[in-house]
């Protein structure tokens, strides 16, 4: 283990101890790591839990480049994609032959908060109060929300030695819970505009969804 890890396990250790201060470092390293990137790939897996229902995973890559821009691309369903090209987002699924079209700010979509990873991570902005515990040479960090009104109860990170988000839980009120599991990080990749538009394949419906309309990626199958 490196000097630069070693005392990056430190600090977290530190942090899992539930000292306020500590956790305020690490959410700011973590902070510092996502906001100087232009661009990320990542693989995922996205697991979502309903009341009585089973479990249901997906997987595939994410892309992710200033500002705003991101495309999440399922091998797993295969052909399923969500891109977001700054200002609006797109959903397409070729089981149900149909694309969705939303604001960006106003998209209910569990991966629209994601966006803020291209450059507008603050978590201070968004939550009011954090908790901290310690898993191996990671934290767990669950954050709760400023605004009473928002559709989850809280969520969780698991942060790496190295400040990557590994997991990400969002907890809803509903009792419901969306989980993102990340893996092979690689920071800075060329990555094309092209990724980033979608022409929407021919003889496909297109449904402008207007604010409070959209019915979320937990509905959808």
């Amino acid at each position: 283990m490196g000097h630069s890890r070693g005392v990056a396990v430190c600090l977290l250790a530190a942090a899992a101890a539930l000292g306020q201060p500590r956790i305020g470092e690490v959410l700011s390293a973590v902070e510092k790591r996502y906001n100087h990137l232009r661009t990320l790939e990542v693989s995922f897996e996205q697991i979502y839990w309903a009341p009585g229902r089973p479990p249901r995973a997906e997987r595939g890559i994410a892309y992710f480049r200033k500002p705003r821009l991101m495309r999440w691309e399922y091998h797993e369903p295969a052909g399923k994609l969500f891109v977001s090209d700054g200002s609006s987002v797109w959903f397409y699924s070729p089981l149900s032959r149909r694309v969705e079209k939303m604001p960006l700010r106003a998209s209910g979509d569990w991966r629209a908060p994601l966006a803020v990873l291209m450059g507008e991570l603050d978590f201070r902005r968004f939550f009011r109060e954090f908790r901290g515990r310690h898993q191996d040479d990671a934290i767990w960090i669950q954050a709760l929300p400023k605004q009473e009104t928002a559709a989850y109860s809280h969520v969780e990170l698991l942060v790496g030695p190295d400040y990557s988000i590994r997991r990400l839980v969002i907890h809803g009120r509903d009792q419901s819970r969306m989980e993102f599991r990340f893996a092979g990080e690689r920071l800075n990749p060329a990555v094309p505009m092209r990724l980033f538009r979608f022409p929407p394949p021919p003889g496909v419906e297109v449904v402008e969804v207007g604010v409070g309309q959209e019915g979320g990626e937990q509905s959808r199958d």
